[in-house]
């Protein structure tokens, strides 16, 4: 097993491994980025998101880590957010995902980064399970909030005055 960034020639396996997730997620048709976007995004000349591979002694891709950076103004530092942690169902229980885990501790620790963090579904049994027993806490005193579409169109066009 080894752990690797990924490079430009790795795109068509991200792009499916999104697609494996999402259609886990039970959410495909909400998976709409297209291969050049994760081109654009992973591998411009300054990234702003990452995107880690696990891969089998055999060298086969076995999951993957999407991830970025974040800041607490309580900290005054960044940390990981990890937007996406995938292991193919062939793979599940070798480790890989927290071997994936494993290396981004490692990098917020290396980095001086307070905190790596991501979300779960709530019906996610088996990986909210599996976080925990790594010692991750639920922060059940915080809502997720998110605007997309119409919402964030219609805000974006709200006229505001600034004297509020």
């Amino acid at each position: 097993m080894r752990i690797r960034r990924a490079v430009a020639e790795d795109v068509p396996t991200i792009h499916q491994l999104i697609r494996d997730l999402a259609l886990y997620e039970r959410a495909l048709e909400m998976a709409r980025a297209t291969p050049e976007q994760l081109r654009e995004s992973f591998f411009s000349a300054a990234p702003n998101v990452f995107c880690d591979l696990v891969e089998s002694d055999q060298r086969e891709v076995a999951g993957f880590a999407v991830w970025f950076l974040n800041y607490s103004t309580w900290t005054g530092t960044h940390g990981i957010f990890l937007e996406d942690l995938y292991v193919k169902p062939e793979f599940r229980g070798r480790g890989y995902g927290t071997d994936l885990l494993v290396h981004l501790a490692k990098e917020c620790v290396a980095n001086g980064y307070h905190r790596l963090k991501w979300s779960v579904l709530d019906w996610n049994r088996p990986s909210i399970d599996f976080y925990r027993s790594l010692g991750a806490e639920t922060l059940d005193e915080w809502t997720e909030f998110r605007l997309t579409g119409d919402a964030l169109t219609a805000l974006a066009g709200s006229q505001h005055s600034n004297d509020d």
